[in-house]
């Protein structure tokens, strides 16, 4: 079985048409009945093709489908139009995930906002977990997009999340999402929050304080394997007997790259048992490169093709990982 831990939702265009009305009316009041409807759901095309009919052309028998990161306006004022879109949003995903059960499963978005204690995504964690029954969480380490407010993920502000997230035994898919520096790129800015949060965690006691927390770092784990020597170099602490590569072991990656030399090294570094395969396809990557003719992000035939992975290797990155983490998940 191949399940791809890493897809964002197709709905069409009513979600930017809900948001613009959230913001344009600065929160005066919550609109009223389901903003995304099943005709949506079956008319929403990408390059005019369903959503299921992508995976299948790539040969994907499970797609953990979240919300568009960047769409998600967490740093957006008033907080309660954050909480609205979010939930509209997750009730989208769920209305895919009910639609096709076959295909899709939903890992929601969190109502995170600047400045914000994040206890205020609790009452939506227990609401698409414990009712909407999705199998994860997608935690934006940086709500502030761009503002440099927010503590990195390794600080105690998080703590309470993660209690939270094993109690419940909740995976996160660790995302960037909007960034409002005119300098950085929201893809650029991807991968500077994923690798501050990976340092921040990797040298903190978050590990120690919750041994079992599951967090997944989308795009292959940002900068942190190509930079993985300096690093190493720098780990700190007088009484740590502990290596760089252990440590960053203790978190999952996802296969979100697109070559195969940067796939490779990722799996030298972290190890089959920490990568799940994740494409982020339909998305970014869904471009055709002019040296091959190939999609960049049909991801499979790449992992495939590493000649030293070995049947069980690959059985892990494919399945048997994304089941051990993502507990939740029921066929």
């Amino acid at each position: 079985m191949i399940i791809d831990i890493h897809n964002h939702i197709v709905a069409g265009e009513q979600l930017q048409t809900f948001q613009a009305g959230l913001i344009n009316s600065a929160g005066f009041h919550k609109p009223r009945g389901a903003v995304v409807t099943e005709k949506h759901i079956e008319q929403a095309k990408w390059q005019g093709h369903k959503h299921s009919e992508v995976l299948n052309e790539v040969g994907t028998d499970f797609a953990f489908i979240s919300p568009r990161p960047y769409t998600m306006m967490h740093s957006a004022k008033p907080e309660k139009i954050v909480h609205w879109y979010c939930q509209a949003v997750n009730d989208a995903l769920a209305l895919q995930v009910k639609m096709e059960a076959n295909k899709f499963r939903a890992i929601g978005g969190l109502p995170q906002n600047a400045g914000v204690a994040v206890t205020n995504t609790f009452d939506e964690i227990d609401r698409i977990i414990n009712d909407l029954g999705f199998v994860g969480i997608m935690i934006n380490p940086d709500p502030g997009e761009g503002d440099g407010q927010t503590p990195a993920m390794g600080q105690e502000y998080w703590y309470p999340l993660y209690e939270k997230m094993v109690k419940m035994d909740i995976p996160g898919l660790v995302h960037g999402a909007s960034c409002k520096n005119p300098r950085e790129s929201f893809h650029g800015h991807f991968i500077t929050e994923e690798s501050i949060a990976i340092l921040s965690l990797v040298d903190s006691n978050v590990f120690k304080d919750f041994p079992k927390l599951k967090l997944i770092i989308s795009h292959g784990g940002g900068s942190v394997p190509y930079q993985v020597g300096r690093w190493r170099s720098q780990l700190r602490g007088p009484n740590d007997t502990e290596t760089f590569d252990q440590r960053l072991k203790q978190l999952y990656f996802d296969s979100a790259l697109y070559n195969v030399e940067s796939l490779k090294l990722l799996f030298r570094i972290c190890g089959p048992d920490r990568c799940l395969f994740g494409t982020e396809r339909p998305g970014a990557g869904s471009k055709t490169d002019p040296r091959t003719g190939k999609w960049y992000d049909d991801v499979r035939p790449n992992i495939e093709a590493i000649p030293w992975l070995t049947a069980e290797d690959k059985a892990k990155i494919f399945e048997k990982n994304a089941l051990q983490v993502f507990s939740r998940f029921k066929q």
